[in-house]
């Protein structure tokens, strides 16, 4: 094969490969990371400790206490009783053990629903299918609480067995297909770049240069997949509903993106300190070279033949 055309087909699966690169860790990191749910709720396990997650759910929590609670002109005493004890209970480990249970259930409740095409469940709006989690665990915890802080009407607190909606039943189809598309991505999309770079590498007439190009789309990468999770993080917050506290969504979503903003660090560290190592050993390669010509003897002229000789 003409080098030519060598170098071309090299340069195309290198570029190839280090535009699916990004793509691949992201698609990677919500098949093998968003959708366990053991690293799920590992990964917000640390909100429970966040003051602004703290803050945000003890506002929705002590309003939703108050509004079932029929206390009449109390009204003002009480939630400022429950509030101050909501807040309170937030830094307890009873509220840590509470939120990591609600995290796992509606995790584990998302996933069946995505992977169960036959899954039929009836919420609390009637629909065929919908995601719904049951609070009362919750609320009980939440109640005893309070009853232990002697705030006044804790006891007429309802535990009621509330399904929550967490996804809309007209959502699951499209869900799913996407999903399944994520379980098959997140595995082959980062095999396929690694195959096409080392393919593209092998092919190349000179493999260094083929290395530090294959590194440096590698930086690349990295760094553009750091940048789009910055712009998403910016765009998320900046659309927000009504009523949600930007610090504490800000919180979740750098919690549950963490460990993508690590791969996109590596890969920038990776791809730039292969790229400066493959400088170093070139320019090392050139130096030992030009000494080794400078150190080879040259050869002696012979003797131009004598008049009597010729």
């Amino acid at each position: 094969m003409p080098h030519r055309l060598r170098n071309a087909l090299s340069a195309a699966l290198i570029a190839l490969a280090c535009l699916l690169l990004p793509f691949g860790a992201l698609s990677a990191w919500a098949a093998y990371g968003l959708a366990d749910t053991g690293r799920y709720v590992t990964a917000m396990a640390p909100l429970a400790e966040n003051p602004y997650v703290q803050d945000a759910i003890a506002d929705n929590v002590g309003a939703g206490i108050v509004h079932a609670v029929d206390v009449g002109p109390l009204e003002d005493t009480v939630n400022h009783f429950v509030q101050d004890a909501v807040h309170s209970f937030t830094r307890t480990e009873a509220f840590r053990t509470a939120w990591d249970t609600a995290n796992r259930a509606t995790h584990e409740a998302v996933l069946h629903a995505l992977r169960d095409n036959h899954r039929r469940n009836y919420g609390q709006y009637g629909e065929e299918g919908a995601v719904t989690i049951d609070l009362a665990p919750v609320t009980a915890q939440v109640k005893r609480q309070l009853t232990d802080d002697n705030v006044p009407l804790a006891s007429r607190i309802p535990i009621a067995h509330t399904k929550v909606a967490v996804l809309p039943a007209q959502d699951l189809v499209p869900l799913r297909k996407g999903f399944r598309v994520l379980e098959v991505a997140g595995f082959w999309l980062p095999v396929t770049a690694g195959v096409l770079a080392v393919s593209g590498i092998a092919l190349a007439v000179q493999r260094r240069r083929a290395i530090t190009a294959t590194a440096l789309g590698t930086a690349l990468g990295g760094a553009l997949l750091g940048v789009a999770l910055a712009i998403v993080r910016r765009l998320t917050l900046a659309d927000l509903p009504p009523g949600v506290s930007a610090p504490a969504a800000g919180a979740v979503y750098d919690a549950l993106t963490a460990t993508l903003r690590t791969v996109s660090w590596l890969l920038l560290a990776l791809g730039l300190t292969v790229a400066a190592g493959m400088w170093v050993t070139d320019r090392y390669a050139r130096a030992a070279r030009l000494r080794q010509e400078s150190a080879t003897p040259a050869p002696t002229p012979l003797p131009e033949p004598t008049q009597a000789q010729a």
